[in-house]
Formats: C-alpha cells, sequence, structure tokens
C-alpha cells in the first residue's frame, strides 16, 4: 500500500493537468475560440507536443503566406534559388513566430487548405530545408533570412552604383561627360557619343628632381641681348668667328702610371689635332708660355691618384678661363662591352644638353672650342657631353645605319664623368688667380633641386 499510494498521486497529477489544459476545469469559453466540451477530445501530453510544433511549422511556411508575398515581391532578383519569393517573402518569414495553441476543431479545416509538406518549395538560403527534409527550427531559419537579406542589399547597393568615398574614382569632365551620353530616358533618341568622348584622361607627369629643378636666375635666354653681347666679347670669340684652328695638348702629372697613360693616349684619338706630352717635371706655370708659343689654343691636364685618374684641368689659352673638374667613372675602350673598332681620323660631331645658366653655358662654349667647326659626317663620329644634375657625362660612339629608317649606335671609348670644382679667370695660378666660381658644399649643396650648370 505504501509503494502505490506515490504512483496513484501521481497519476491523479497528470490527468488534472490534462484536464485544465483540454477545457474540463476553466478552460477557454467557447465564444472566444475554443471548442465546446462535446468536442474536445483527450490526447497524450507528448502526442500533444508533438502537433504543437507540427501546426507552428504549418502555419509559419503556409501557402498563404507565400501567395501574399509572391504577389506583393515576386520571384525577384534576391529570391532563392528553390523558388524564393523576393524582399517582401524575407520580410514575411522574419516576423515573430505566433503564440502556440491548442489543437482545435478551426485548424483542422485550416490544415485541408494548405499545402502538402512534401510538395512545399522553401528557399535554399534557410539551411536543409528541401523536399522530405525536415524543416528547420525558428532561431537557424531567422539567421539563414537575416544572412540572405542583407547579402542581397549589398548586392543592390552594387547594383546602383552606391560606394563609399574612400573607395570612389574621381572620374575626369571627358568620362562623366560620356556617361551622360549614355543614360537615357526609355523612348528617347539620344545621338550616339563620338570616341573622343570616351578618351582617357591624360597621364599625369611624374615627378622628378630635374623637372622639380629650383629656378635659377641665371639662366640664359638665346634672345637676351646682354648675353650675345658676351659671346661676342669672351675669350671663346675667336673660335666661333673661325679666327683660330683648335689645337690640344694632353699631359699628365708628374711620374704617370700605365692606365693614366693609355687613357690620356685614347683622349687624343677623340680631340682631332690634339698632341700627347709627358710632364717631366715641370711646372704649369713654365709650360702655358711654351704652349702659347707653339699655338696651342687648349690645355688639358689629367691628375691620378693611386693609379686612378680623378681630375682635369682645362686651359683656355692664351687668355683663358680654367677650369677644375673632379673626373670619375673613368673606362677605357677594352672595359667597354660591345665596343666597336677603334675610331677614324675624322672629325666627329659635337652634342652639348642641358647647359642653360651663365656657368654652364660658358662651360659648354669651352668644351665646343676642343673641336674643329666642320666636322666630317662620313666618318659617323659623335661626341657628347650631357649634363644631368651639375655631372658632366662624356660619350664617344659611330652611327650603324642598320637601314634607311632605322639607325643605332655604338660606343668606341673611352668613357669618364666630370664634376666641376671651380672655374679661374685667365690662366692656372693656383696663389694670385681670380675664381669666377667655386663650389663650396656647405654654401651650395642646401637642397637636393638646386642645379648651377
Amino acid at each position: 500500500m505504501r509503494a502505490t499510494a506515490p504512483r496513484a498521486r501521481a497519476r491523479v497529477r497528470v490527468r488534472r493537468c490534462q484536464a485544465q489544459r483540454h477545457g474540463e476545469h476553466g478552460g477557454r469559453p467557447a465564444e472566444r475560440g475554443g471548442p465546446p466540451a462535446e468536442q474536445r477530445v483527450l490526447i497524450p501530453a507528448h502526442l500533444q507536443r508533438v502537433r504543437d510544433q507540427e501546426t507552428k511549422q504549418r502555419r509559419h511556411f503556409s501557402s498563404s503566406s507565400l501567395d501574399s508575398s509572391s504577389k506583393e515581391g515576386g520571384a525577384g532578383l534576391f529570391s532563392g534559388r528553390r523558388g524564393g519569393s523576393g524582399l517582401a517573402a524575407l520580410a514575411n518569414r522574419s516576423a515573430v513566430l505566433p503564440r502556440r495553441r491548442s489543437w482545435t476543431a478551426k485548424e483542422e479545416e485550416e490544415k485541408e487548405r494548405e499545402v502538402p509538406r512534401d510538395k512545399l518549395r522553401l528557399p535554399a538560403a534557410s539551411g536543409r530545408c528541401g523536399r522530405g527534409q525536415p524543416a528547420p527550427t525558428a532561431g537557424r531559419a531567422r539567421r539563414a533570412w537575416g544572412l540572405q537579406l542583407s547579402l542581397g542589399l549589398g548586392l543592390l547597393s552594387f547594383v546602383r552604383g552606391t560606394s563609399s568615398p574612400q573607395t570612389s574614382v574621381k572620374r575626369s569632365s571627358d568620362y562623366s561627360e560620356g556617361v551622360k551620353h549614355c543614360s537615357r530616358l526609355p523612348g528617347e533618341v539620344v545621338d550616339a557619343p563620338s570616341l573622343e568622348t570616351f578618351k582617357a584622361p591624360p597621364k599625369p607627369i611624374p615627378k622628378t628632381i630635374e623637372n622639380q629643378r629650383v629656378y635659377d636666375e641665371t639662366t640664359v635666354d638665346p634672345n637676351d641681348e646682354e648675353v650675345a653681347f658676351d659671346e661676342a666679347t669672351d675669350e671663346f670669340a675667336p673660335y666661333f668667328n673661325r679666327q683660330t684652328v683648335p689645337k690640344i695638348l694632353i699631359t699628365t702629372s708628374d711620374r704617370p702610371r700605365g692606365r693614366t697613360v693609355r687613357f690620356c693616349e685614347q683622349l687624343a684619338t677623340v680631340i682631332p689635332n690634339s698632341h700627347v706630352y709627358y710632364r717631366r717635371g715641370l711646372a704649369l706655370k713654365r709650360i702655358i708660355p711654351q704652349c702659347i708659343a707653339r699655338d696651342f689654343t687648349d690645355l688639358i691636364v689629367i691628375n691620378e691618384d693611386r693609379k686612378i685618374p680623378n681630375g682635369l684641368v682645362l686651359s683656355h689659352l692664351p687668355d683663358g678661363p680654367t677650369a677644375h673638374f673632379r673626373m670619375s667613372s673613368v673606362r677605357l675602350r677594352k672595359e667597354i662591352k660591345r665596343k666597336g673598332k677603334e675610331p677614324t681620323e675624322h672629325v666627329p660631331e659635337v652634342i652639348l644638353n642641358n647647359f642653360t645658366t651663365r656657368l654652364g653655358h660658358s662651360l659648354g662654349r669651352m668644351f665646343a672650342s676642343l673641336f674643329p667647326h666642320d666636322p666630317q659626317f662620313i666618318g659617323r663620329q659623335v661626341a657628347t657631353f650631357h649634363n644631368q644634375r651639375d655631372y658632366i657625362f662624356f660619350r664617344f660612339h659611330r652611327y650603324i645605319f642598320k637601314s634607311e629608317k632605322k639607325v643605332g649606335i655604338q660606343e668606341l671609348g673611352p668613357r669618364f664623368t666630370l664634376k666641376l670644382r671651380s672655374l679661374q679667370k685667365g690662366t692656372f695660378d693656383s696663389k694670385f688667380g681670380e675664381y669666377e666660381w667655386i663650389h663650396k658644399r656647405r654654401e651650395m649643396d642646401t637642397s637636393r633641386r638646386k642645379f648651377h650648370l
């Protein structure tokens, strides 16, 4: 008796709970939608939970919601792969699920009008819900529809062309006009735009040290009367008036080494009417009067340090001026790759590039006075002095005519680079000479974009 009493009390409590659930004691009145007492059926608790869950799912995926959503949104751009019905259907499906109600006869009538579960088509974005598969839970369905809605809105903003300011591209006026030609109203007749409308904007000029150069007030203007007067009265006027013929003396420092001697010999083949003499311990002050007496127009002295040429002194005779250069990057003919044959005795052409200031103009006239006036084009040889960032690059080439329209060049050598240190008035005089220009690094090299030649 003691063992059966608790079981009996438990069965009574179960029956009382079932009776309260189905209206035997205090159920919903019939006028509120509940069935009368004679139509109520007693259902076990575990079967009732299964039916409530199925009712909730069928109400959620009923055909009425699918029809209403398809009328409002239609099967548009953002519908599911397996028959979804657009943004309106997503909004309806993402609503809060209704509260669970008990099983009634009215819901039996709704069940007859529902679409069979095996024929119900669900969107692919809702998970594993498909034909013959169990429907997802409410939380998982909401997450899947929210993800599809966010992807759909993002794709819509991309199609409409909306973009953030960080990723927007600045279009030119020509491109915007071309877009205006393309955009027209339905039925409007617009002339076809020309190809000039769709031209890309011009490429910006890259910034370099050369084109960002600080303006120099001494830049030479060819039409300046003062510049023309200086050219007519300077030390190089007799050469440009064809009153003198260039005659060059090339020498070295005391006791030169083999590399410096070979460089002087190769330089003599580049400059016509030039002669190489050894120094023999003589001072330049004693050499200059002898050169003037023998009608030499220029004197070139090659200095060396540790068997390497490192300096060049160029003095114009008989009245100067005298320029002192630092020499670097010396390459002899045998050190140049793909070099040509030995140069001939023809007079080469002379090219002077980028000597724009008054100082650079004077140096350009000094280099030009080393070569005769009339070049012999049959020799196809050219000597180039190219100024770039105050460095003067010397190259010696030969033209190679591949056809009537194609021309190539072949380097003959030697090559070297010069950097101006000082420019002195008159002939060489290290003690009492008057200097026109001296390179002072701490005072002049204040900016990388400021040049003097």
